[in-house]
């Protein structure tokens, strides 16, 4: 077969054309989903037929390489993607199957002051950013959505408040991957653009606890709960600040997230929350036994009913020690230490490097060798990463593994009931329960493959990157595409990165300014990715919802994403250039 090299302006050889047509796959999608209001495969699936269209038709790419590369786009979605959410949301029901359901809940009273409202801002808040530090890629979302369903919280409310919370960490997310990326691929200084990062999301971090309360809780809830709201988001951005520009821009989020939990168990010692049982109730919010029963029968089968209302029973007539509080926790703190250990530990043992040799790579047939860039060079893209071991599903399944084996061995006197072989089969019902989610995990990764690997994408870009001096107030906006197109910040900045940078020299503008900004711009774009969407909607039980959910955070990401417009464009000028490093 014939190379096939992207361009830029296929369309009457005009690059504003050629961005105007790419736009109609991410418009078709947007449109059906929001407007039409269909189920998100649906959107999916038409969006990425009129992206071949557009691929073939518009942008010259032979048929076959087109629809090669939805393939390589739909295995990706569902292999380590659609793996990595089906594995959150099996850790959930192993906990709800354990019986330890409860426990979590009353463990969550104590942190919290008492106050739903805040619990599901330190869980979705500083949790999730814990997550998204040691695994990102949709997990962080998928475990603190269900955790959230936990509490009993609404689930529209709980799936958009892991979705808005979600944006904070995710610059330095995966150990600062998104970060790393962009400076391979422009030869600039990865800490010169994280420290440049750590002066722009920082902003947005103090303010997220804030806007999380109002989704929670409207402005009752932000009245209420304001101070504790404004202390998280703060020690969060300071730590977040101070760790990216002074210590290791890897661990950021990492420190920044156990610096807002620990000051915020601290400022609960002198403050108290107000309305936390009027909350409760406007929320609807179950307590006890009442709120064990009604999950473990909606989300883990009717047949297993009358176990859980007994189970219950037996543990109502107990207190929370010390051992049932640990229990309650051990998933979670497990996580963390084998995502610690599987990202971080080099002693002795490369950990790190000993997993990424497990990667098994493939070169996507035909596509890899036709496929080629301007140099004539086949493009590494094309080359799939079968990430049996390293991936954070695999990593999320030996966790359940451990935890399921855990719980069977420590049931207090027959108060909780779980085997290895329940949690086992439970792999089964989530992935039949989760099909429809996943076959828009997989439509839309399909989508963003295509679009990218025939030059939808980058002319997008290159067509922003043309207005000169005004570019630096745009800059977010190519990374708010490239999130909400891939899902990821990574694939945002490994897209638009060394376009950013050439924008910048030609402008006269700071590349790393530029490239932080393409950086902090995607985190927003991330509220809107459609397969943050379907896995937000899946793991609270709303499939097929995607569209109700989309217009309750859509308003949010364009806010953020003017003021971080509005911050950057001013940092490229006197009035901000303070700022930078």
């Amino acid at each position: 077969m014939d190379h096939f090299t992207p361009s830029t302006d296929p369309v009457l050889n005009s690059v504003a054309w050629s961005a105007i047509v790419a736009l109609l796959p991410l418009l078709t999608f947007f449109i059906l989903l929001a407007v039409v209001k269909t189920k998100a495969y649906v959107a999916g699936a038409f969006a990425l037929l009129v992206a071949l269209v557009v691929g073939i038709a518009a942008f010259n790419m032979p048929p076959a390489l087109a629809i090669l590369s939805a393939t390589q786009g739909g295995v990706f979605g569902a292999f380590p993607v659609l793996w990595i959410v089906i594995m959150a949301v099996w850790l959930y029901h192993v906990t709800v199957l354990s019986g330890r359901f409860e426990d979590l809940r009353n463990v969550f009273d104590v942190i919290g002051g008492g106050d739903v409202r805040l619990q599901a801002v330190l869980i979705a808040f500083c949790f999730g950013g814990l997550l998204e530090a040691l695994a990102g890629f949709g997990a962080p979302v998928a475990i603190t959505a269900t955790m959230l369903l936990a509490l009993g919280l609404p689930p529209l409310r709980a799936a958009a408040a892991v979705l808005v919370a979600n944006t904070a960490p995710v610059a330095f997310g995966a150990m600062a991957i998104p970060i790393t990326t962009a400076a391979g691929l422009t030869g600039l200084h990865a800490t010169d653009i994280a420290s440049v990062v750590g002066r722009q999301a920082p902003l947005l971090a103090t303010f997220v606890p804030l806007i999380l309360l109002f989704i929670l809780d409207g402005r009752k809830g932000l009245k209420d709960c304001w101070p504790a709201g404004l202390v998280v988001g703060f020690s969060f951005a300071i730590a977040q600040f101070l760790c990216s520009n002074y210590f290791s821009y890897e661990l950021t989020d990492i420190v920044a997230s156990l610096v807002g939990l620990g000051v915020a168990v601290l400022f609960f010692r002198v403050w108290t929350p107000k309305g936390s049982i009027a909350a409760r109730e406007r929320l609807a919010v179950a307590s006890g036994a009442a709120a064990t029963e009604n999950v473990d029968s909606t989300r883990s089968g009717g047949s297993r009913r009358a176990a859980a209302v007994v189970t219950t029973e037996k543990r109502a007539s107990g207190g929370l020690t010390p051992t049932r509080t640990w229990l309650a926790l051990f998933p979670y703190f497990l996580v963390i230490v084998i995502f610690g250990i599987a990202k971080l530990w080099k002693f002795g043992v490369d950990v790190p490097a000993f997993l990424a040799s497990t990667d098994i790579k493939i070169p996507w047939p035909i596509l890899h060798d036709s496929l080629v860039d301007a140099g004539g060079k086949p493009v590494s893209s094309t080359i799939y990463s079968f990430q049996w071991l390293s991936t954070p599903g695999t990593l999320l399944l030996i966790t359940g593994m451990i935890v399921a084996f855990v719980y069977s061995k420590y049931d207090d006197g027959g108060r909780y009931q779980l085997t290895v072989g329940n949690a086992v089969v439970e792999i089964w019902r989530t992935i039949f329960k989760m099909r429809w989610a996943g076959l828009t995990i997989i439509t839309v990764l399909a989508l963003a493959y295509v679009m990218n690997f025939s030059g939808q994408t980058v002319s997008i870009g290159t067509w922003l990157a043309g207005t000169g001096a005004f570019f630096a107030f745009l800059s977010p906006v190519l990374g708010w595409i490239g999130t909400a197109v891939t899902g990821s910040d990574t694939s945002a900045n490994a897209l638009f990165a060394k376009l950013q940078q050439t924008a910048g020299l030609k402008a006269g503008i700071d590349p790393n300014l530029l490239v932080a900004g393409n950086t902090t711009g995607g985190v927003v774009g991330k509220l809107i990715s459609p397969q943050n969407l379907a896995i937000a909607a899946t793991s609270v039980d709303l499939d097929g919802q995607e569209s109700v959910l989309l217009r309750k955070v859509v308003g949010w990401s364009v806010a953020l994403l003017l003021v971080l417009c509005t911050l950057i464009f001013l940092q490229s000028t006197p009035v901000l250039s303070w700022m930078l490093p």
